[in-house]
C-alpha cells in the first residue's frame, strides 16, 4: 500500500517536525520513496539543514493520520505525529538524508525503485523529519511511503 503523511512544524527549531513509525501492535515495514520539504513562512534569507533519521519511538506531537494514496486501500498501520513538543528516541548516527536547503527554495528527494529507505517491521520503529539548523519558522514535510 502507498501512503502519504503531511507534517508541519510551526515556529520552533529544536524539535522534530514530524515522525512516522510502525504500529506498536501490528508493525509493518515502511519504505520511504519520496520526500518534499518547504518553508511556508514569509520569504527570508535563511538556510536550513534537513535531516531524516531513524527512531524507536514516535515522540509527543499532534497526531497525523497517514493517508492511503488509493482510496480503495484499507487504513494504514503506520502511526504519525507532527509539530513535536518532545522528541522521541532518535537512533544515534542514523542520518538517512542530510541536506542543506534555503528558505526561499523547496527540496524534493525521490528514490529510484529498489533504493527506498527501509524501516524495520518492528513496533514503534520508523523515521523522524527534522531541521536541526535553521530559523524558528514554519516548515512542511510531505513523506510518501510504501507499507509492506
Amino acid at each position: 500500500m502507498l501512503i502519504h503523511v503531511p507534517m508541519k512544524r510551526t515556529a520552533h527549531n529544536t524539535n522534530v517536525a514530524g515522525a512516522v513509525t510502525a504500529d506498536a501492535t501490528r508493525p509493518r515495514r515502511l519504505l520511504l520513496y519520496e520526500l518534499l520539504f518547504g518553508c511556508d513562512a514569509a520569504p527570508a534569507d535563511n538556510m536550513f539543514k534537513l535531516r531524516v533519521r531513524r527512531c524507536t519511538t514516535l515522540g509527543t506531537g499532534t497526531s497525523v493520520t497517514p493517508k492511503p494514496l488509493n482510496p480503495a486501500d484499507a487504513a494504514t498501520e503506520a502511526d504519525a505525529a507532527e509539530n513535536h513538543t518532545a522528541n522521541g528516541t532518535i537512533t544515534a548516527n542514523s542520518e538517512m538524508i542530510e541536506e542543506a536547503s534555503h528558505q526561499r527554495n523547496s527540496f524534493r528527494w525521490n528514490a529510484r525503485p529498489g533504493y527506498e529507505i527501509v524501516g524495520p517491521a518492528t513496533a514503534s520503529n520508523g523515521f523522524v523529519f527534522e531541521t536541526p539548523v535553521g530559523p524558528a519558522s514554519s516548515i512542511m514535510f510531505n513523506a510518501y511511503f510504501r507499507e509492506e
